[in-house]
C-alpha cells in the first residue's frame, strides 16, 4: 500500500544516484513505520519528514478540524481534494515494503523489492502542519494507484513507483508531467517473498 517501508542499503549509494548530497548518519532501517521519521527527497534535497499527514483545513460535519492521519492519498483523485490543496511533492526513497495477509492474529508478512534489488522511489506529498502553541511538523503521505500483477494477490493497492527520468517530473514538473507518472509499474520487475527475521518492534 505500502504499509511499512524499509532502507538498509548505505544512502551514499542512492545519493550518488541522483547527484545530490547525502544526509549524515543515516542509520539503516528494517521497519519504518507510519507515524515515524522517514528520509525523503524535495527539490531542496534530502529531508526528514513524519509519515503521516494530518490534511489542513480538513472539517468534519460540525465545523471542527478532522485529526486522522492520511497515511497513502489515492493517486485517482490527488489533484481534485480541497485537502490536497496546498500539497509540495517529495519522494520516499526504499528498498522495498511490506504487506500482510491472512486473518488477525494469523497473518503472513510479505516483503516486496526490485527483483534486480533497485533502489525504489516512491510519489509523495508533503506539507507542514500547523498545531497549537506555534508548534509545526513536517510530514508526509505516499501516493497509491493500482497494483500491477505482482502485488494483485497481495493488496488491491500499491505506492505509485518512479523511474529515475520521472523524478524532475513529479517533484517539480507541472500537473500534466506530475499526472503523468499515474501508471502501473511494469509486470515482472518486483519480487514478493515471506518476511522474515524482522523484529517488528524496532525501526
Amino acid at each position: 500500500m505500502p504499509g511499512r517501508l524499509f532502507l538498509t542499503r548505505p544512502v551514499e549509494e542512492l545519493a550518488q544516484k541522483i547527484g545530490v548530497a547525502a544526509p549524515p548518519n543515516e542509520p539503516p532501517r528494517r521497519n519504518i513505520q507510519p507515524g515515524q521519521t522517514v528520509l525523503c527527497l524535495t527539490p531542496s534535497g534530502f529531508d526528514h519528514m513524519r509519515w503521516g499527514m494530518i490534511p489542513s483545513g480538513r472539517k468534519n460535519a460540525r465545523g471542527r478540524p478532522v485529526m486522522d492521519t492520511i497515511v497513502n492519498a489515492r493517486s485517482e483523485t490527488l489533484f481534485d481534494k480541497s485537502a490536497f490543496s496546498n500539497m509540495q511533492r517529495a519522494i520516499v526513497p526504499a528498498d522495498g515494503w511490506y504487506e500482510w495477509t491472512g486473518e488477525a492474529r494469523r497473518k503472513t508478512a510479505w516483503e516486496i523489492r526490485s527483483k534486480t534489488d533497485d533502489l525504489l522511489w516512491f510519489a509523495a506529498i508533503y506539507d507542514t502542519w500547523h498545531g497549537p502553541n506555534d508548534v509545526t511538523l513536517s510530514q508526509l503521505a505516499t501516493v497509491t494507484g493500482p497494483p500491477n500483477q505482482d502485488l494483485r494477490d497481495i493488496h488491491d493497492r500499491m505506492g505509485v513507483l518512479l523511474e529515475i527520468d520521472d523524478i524532475p517530473k513529479w517533484m517539480t514538473g507541472d500537473e500534466t508531467a506530475a499526472r503523468s507518472v499515474f501508471r502501473p509499474w511494469p509486470d515482472g520487475r518486483l519480487t514478493v517473498i515471506q518476511a522474515k527475521d524482522v523484529d517488528w518492534s524496532q525501526p
